[in-house]
C-alpha cells in the first residue's frame, strides 16, 4: 500500500525543496547584486504621481463594493457557462438542472445589484 503513495510523497518533498532552494536562492542573489542608493524622492509616499491628500484609511463608498460584486457575477457566469455549453449534449439533464440553479443564483445577484443601483453610473 506504501508503495502507491510512495512516488507522490516523493514529488511533494521534491516540490518542497525546490521552492525552498529557489526562496533561498533569490535572497541571496537579492542581497549579493542589490544596490542601496537611498534617495527622497523614492522613498517619498505617492498616490498617482502625486502628493497623497486624505488619509489611507477613509472608508470606501458602497457603489465600489458593489461594482465588485457585480464584475463577480458576470465572470463567474462566463467562466463556468463556456465550457458548460460546450459538453451540454453529452450531459444529460442532472447538469442541466444544475446549471439552471447557478444561473438563477446569478440572477438573484443581478438584481440585488439593479436594486441598490450600481448599474447607475453618475
Amino acid at each position: 500500500m506504501l508503495e502507491n503513495y510512495l512516488p507522490i510523497l516523493v514529488f511533494v518533498i521534491v516540490g518542497i525543496l525546490f521552492g525552498c532552494v529557489a526562496l533561498l536562492g533569490s535572497k541571496i542573489v537579492s542581497k549579493i547584486t542589490r544596490v542601496n542608493n537611498p534617495n527622497p524622492e523614492k522613498n517619498s509616499p505617492y498616490e498617482c504621481g502625486f502628493e497623497a491628500f486624505e488619509e489611507a484609511r477613509t472608508r470606501f463608498d458602497v457603489r465600489f463594493y458593489l461594482v465588485a460584486i457585480l464584475f463577480i457575477v458576470f465572470d463567474l457566469e462566463v467562466a463556468f457557462l463556456f465550457p458548460w455549453a460546450v459538453v451540454i449534449r453529452k450531459l444529460g439533464w442532472a447538469p442541466f438542472i444544475a446549471m439552471g440553479i447557478f444561473l438563477l443564483l446569478l440572477v438573484v445577484g443581478f438584481i440585488y445589484e439593479w436594486k441598490k443601483g450600481a448599474l447607475e453610473w453618475e
